[in-house]
């Protein structure tokens, strides 16, 4: 499975981005996308994911309430809505996938997308 991540840009503090996800290969429902970021000297962190089958999501509390993430089966891509953004979220996004189905750590997605760099300014 290939991934490809787009829709990154620069934002100010406040307004929205949407980040893309697309998937060659096939995705079967236990499989789970996730998105992670990673800002300048820090780990990479886990923002969100979506059970590919169930459709169901799971959120970081750093941006429950202003993310969202869905997914389009017919198209394999995964989306992540991204609401009244903050300087902090400012980072490089990644898409990835779990073929083991839901998790936080990401040692457990084995796909990768390149990422995608968000820079939000206040």
């Amino acid at each position: 499975v290939q991934l490809q991540a787009s829709g990154g840009g620069l934002v100010q503090a406040g307004g929205s981005l949407r980040l893309s996800c697309a998937a060659s290969g096939r995705i079967y429902s236990s499989h789970a996308m996730g998105w992670f970021r990673q800002s300048p000297g820090k780990e990479r962190e886990f923002v969100g994911l979506i059970r590919w089958g169930a459709g169901t999501t799971i959120y970081a509390d750093s941006v429950k309430g202003r993310f969202t993430i869905s997914r389009d089966k017919a198209e394999n891509t995964v989306y992540l809505q991204m609401n009244s953004l903050k300087p902090e979220d400012t980072a490089v996004y990644y898409c990835g996938l779990s073929p083991r189905g839901a998790s936080w750590n990401d040692r457990e997605y084995t796909f990768w997308g390149q990422g995608t760099l968000v820079t939000v300014s206040s």
